[in-house]
């Protein structure tokens, strides 16, 4: 399987593209990184140096990808948070070309805007564009619960409004949606879900709610699915296998008291997640 990731990179710690290319890897993916940014560290700090990468340059390399005749080889592009609206236009255009050169590849697009504790922390023009533009032309998203009622203009705080608002995405055009944080009133304390639909059906799962905040866990979650769902095709067993492998990344994590992801040191979470949570189908 190869899959051409757009991007972005950090020299220290784990995001974008500096999370999502190793477990990737770990699993037997071969991974095109292309990068947006170039940054020393992820923007939570505060602080940080390098280059945001000219869309003109994203597709350069794109291009540069294209012209070695491997496009026909991609099975899925995968995109992350776009700091600016010139990415997605490059972003949009590289799938069109993948698809031509392979119709089955699949796009799979983790419409990074927020959280419902932040708020939204992008552009204002950012989650316009991924509502109108780039979702629609999407197969496969991966929002959290924030993100998911964002884009669809609902408010899901229940298991039937989130899946309500689940149908609400899927209407827009792609057909896989991975929400990947539920939370709702009636859910047992200090766990949190994660849930997944397709033409199928609909699956959840619940695990217990680690006290942290990771940057980069949803870049490594969006792959992941990604990966297992076009490898098997199954939602409910992509599903299993990414939160099993988050999990023991995110624990592993917490108890090594690092601000960053432990990635490397929870290499055998992805390649052999445990599946220890129970996948139930709520439709």
């Amino acid at each position: 399987m190869k899959i051409l990731s757009i991007q972005s990179a950090v020299a220290y710690g784990h995001v974008g593209n500096s999370a999502a290319v190793f477990p990737l890897q770990r699993i037997g993916v071969e991974v095109l990184p292309v990068y947006t940014v170039n940054f020393s560290n992820h923007t939570g700090y505060g602080a940080w140096r390098g280059p945001l990468i000219s869309p003109d340059d994203v597709r350069d390399v794109i291009t540069g990808i294209e012209e070695r005749g491997v496009l026909g080889q991609i099975d899925a592009v995968l995109s992350g948070y776009q700091g600016g609206e010139g990415i997605g236009d490059v972003i949009i255009d590289a799938v069109a070309r993948v698809k031509a050169a392979n119709p089955n590849a699949v796009y799979a697009c983790d419409p990074v805007m927020g959280n419902a504790k932040s708020g939204c922390f992008v552009a204002p023009a950012i989650p316009v564009l991924l509502r109108e533009r780039v979702v629609p032309v999407a197969d496969i998203i991966t929002p959290n619960q924030f993100e998911l009622g964002f884009l669809t203009e609902t408010e899901p705080d229940t298991l039937e409004s989130t899946l309500a608002s689940v149908d609400a995405a899927r209407a827009m055009g792609p057909r896989t949606v991975l929400v990947t944080s539920v939370e709702r009133p009636d859910a047992p304390a200090d766990t949190i879900e994660m849930l997944a639909a397709d033409d199928r059906g609909a699956w959840i799962v619940q695990t217990p709610r680690l006290p942290l905040k990771a940057n980069g866990s949803g870049d490594v979650t969006a792959a992941l699915f990604t990966a297992h769902y076009v490898r098997t095709g199954d939602a409910a067993l992509a599903l299993r296998k990414t939160v099993s492998s988050v999990f023991d990344l995110l624990e592993r994590t917490l108890a090594s008291g690092e601000r960053e992801l432990q990635l490397v040191e929870s290499q055998d979470a992805y390649a052999h997640p445990r599946e220890q949570f129970e996948v139930t189908q709520v439709r």
